[in-house]
């Protein structure tokens, strides 16, 4: 029974992830529409001028900011918390 109730109460978010240059672990976004975040990412991505990112996030990274010519990949989680 506590398995059901456990199961319930399961709920999902999605993050982005940003994967920069020379670093091992990923930066997860937690923000309001991630999809939206990962289609500018990206965009920024294929775009050949370097510019600076800055982000404001609801996790336990608040600001975030850094060169887009730096990032190696994007990516969308979906995480299953409690």
């Amino acid at each position: 029974m506590s398995q059901q109730f456990n199961a319930q109460n399961i709920k999902k978010r999605i993050s982005t992830l940003v994967f920069l240059k020379g670093s091992t672990a990923p930066l997860v976004l937690y923000v309001e529409n991630p999809q939206e975040i990962y289609a500018e990412l990206t965009q920024l991505m294929k775009s050949t001028s370097a510019v600076l990112v800055e982000k404001e996030t609801q996790g336990p990274i608040k600001k975030v900011c850094f060169i887009s010519n730096q990032m190696a990949a994007v990516a969308l989680q979906e995480e299953q918390y409690v």
